[in-house]
């Protein structure tokens, strides 16, 4: 969450140079070469290994490549592109808290606690005092970003059901590389339609260009490929609910860096969305007492 919440800021750092679809396709081409030579490195890795995947399993992957990154990164760019603050297209893209655990139970029956609830309310409440404090220091921008910024987390939270239901034979490195590498098939006819003929690289100048490369280098080593891995391996281990929980914690990481790198206001107020932003996640993930009657 700590690499996904300063994404936004590279983002739109890219998006001055490049448009919406051809930052896409440049980040996940880089990401997916990037994997293939690591799975074909580290062989031997329970992580990092690259598997070969049988064709029942065809399908779930390519579902998964379709919520996530096909339809959310199109939807996510198309958010940033929108919203005028990265602070709060983060508070938009972070609710996925609040759909998690309805759609994690009816799919696939996971179990929500009272502690889950709790957590989820209190964490949300810190993550909206944290973004509505202050509004005025912010434009919104354009007002249907946040129509597109709820569609992303739908299917991002579908994302996170159907790799729940990947069977546990393949390595993070080798779900999150085929999922990646699929979506790309969706990618580039979408691109060269609608995008091929842009001429960023002729058009753009030295100065405008290398941030722009640098910011789609950050994007794809480390939230494409980095986080992704994580991510993959988190939603395998505890599961849909808990992991999403911890999307509200990215908008506290964004504050954080917009305060240090761009000076926005932190006021007491959004210090105290912060802490219960934090205490909410303690509240909803009490990973140590697993199974010891809580709930």
């Amino acid at each position: 969450m700590l690499i996904w919440s300063v994404s936004g800021i590279f983002i739109k750092q890219a998006l001055i140079t490049f448009s919406p679809l051809t930052l896409i396709v440049m980040r996940f081409t880089l990401a997916a070469a990037l994997m293939l030579a690591i799975g074909l490195i580290c062989r031997r890795s329970a992580i990092l290994r690259l598997q070969r995947i049988e064709r029942k399993h065809l399908p779930m992957f390519v579902l998964a490549s379709l919520f996530q990154p096909c339809l959310y990164y199109i939807l996510e760019t198309l958010s940033y592109d929108k919203l005028a603050s990265p602070t709060i297209a983060e508070a938009m893209l972070s609710t996925n808290p609040i759909l998690a655990p309805i759609l994690a139970f009816l799919l696939l029956r996971e179990k929500i606690t009272r502690y889950n609830i709790y957590g989820i309310l209190v964490s949300t409440a810190g993550m909206l005092m944290l973004v509505l404090c202050g509004q005025e220091q912010f434009s919104i921008g354009d007002t249907t970003g946040i129509p597109i910024a709820i569609a992303a987390v739908m299917t991002a939270v579908l994302y996170s059901v159907v790799l729940k239901r990947i069977p546990n034979q393949y390595t993070p490195l080798s779900i999150v590389f085929y999922v990646q590498s699929f979506s790309l098939i969706f990618f580039y006819p979408l691109w060269a339609i609608l995008d091929g003929d842009n001429n960023s690289f002729q058009t753009a100048g030295m100065d405008e260009l290398l941030p722009a490369l640098c910011a789609v280098a950050y994007l794809a080593v480390f939230a494409s490929v980095t986080a992704f891995i994580l991510f993959c391996y988190t939603v395998r281990k505890i599961g849909v609910t808990k992991t999403n929980i911890f999307n509200n914690i990215r908008p506290v990481f964004t504050a954080l860096f917009m305060l240090i790198i761009y000076n926005e206001h932190l006021p007491i107020l959004k210090l105290l969305g912060i802490a219960l932003v934090i205490a909410g996640l303690f509240l909803a993930s009490p990973l140590p007492y697993e199974g010891k009657g809580r709930g």
